[in-house]
């Protein structure tokens, strides 16, 4: 292939993806309410009332959701793109082994992204919330809620990726297991510097919380 038929190629690649995840976005919106109350309840649970100061915030909100949503639901669709790009470019055994890194790739993402949800932000918004003590009543807002939700899970999905990443750079020789225990003390600095990055907050506790889990995926 030219590298224009490449590039042709990698233009339908973004066109399905991004025409996909509108397509789902605008189909989970008709259970927006569904998916919105869901996604309240580690606050409903605790007695904790969400507002919004702006008159679209509501629907501003929901939209943000249902991207959110659509984006999941086609990441499928996505990986697939993908593959079919650059399958035809790997000899026999690659195609193999790249069919499994996406497949599996794919499935790290999802849990990490549960794992993050049910797993850290549920109890992490209730271990934050009753630092306001009986003197201060929290004021949360939906927009800024939603917000904190898809850039707190996010991260989880991605960093769920790093041991598949690290067994294929071990199977490429590029890395092996000695230089990772060699370098666990640099590993932990480094963790703790990319939970602080990617942590929606600048608070030392979201940014603990974040980075145990990256280091248990790290050993």
């Amino acid at each position: 292939m030219t590298i224009i038929s490449h590039l042709e190629e990698l233009r339908r690649v973004l066109i399905v993806s991004i025409i996909s995840t509108t397509v789902l976005a605008v189909v989970a919106y008709f259970f927006s309410d569904k998916i919105l109350a869901f996604l309240m309840e580690p606050l409903t649970t605790l007695g904790q009332d969400v507002f919004f100061t702006a008159v679209t915030g509501a629907i501003f909100a929901k939209i943000k959701i249902s991207f959110f949503a659509g984006f999941l639901a086609a990441l499928p669709i996505i990986l697939w793109q993908i593959w079919s790009f650059v399958v035809p470019a790997l000899k026999k055994k690659e195609k193999l082994y790249f069919t499994l890194f996406v497949l599996i790739s794919f499935i790290s993402f999802v849990a990490g992204v549960a794992f993050g949800f049910f797993g850290v932000f549920r109890i992490g918004v209730a271990f934050l919330l009753q630092f306001a003590g009986p003197t201060l009543t929290p004021l949360l807002t939906i927009d800024k809620y939603i917000s904190f939700i898809i850039s707190f899970l996010l991260p989880f999905g991605i960093v769920f990726e790093f041991p598949l990443v690290s067994f294929f750079l071990a199977k490429l020789e590029l890395v092996t297991y000695g230089f990772f225990a060699r370098n666990r003390r640099y590993a932990i600095l480094g963790v703790v510097a990319l939970a602080a990055i990617i942590t929606p907050t600048p608070d030392v506790i979201t940014c603990l919380i974040v980075s145990g889990p990256m280091y248990l995926l790290f050993e």
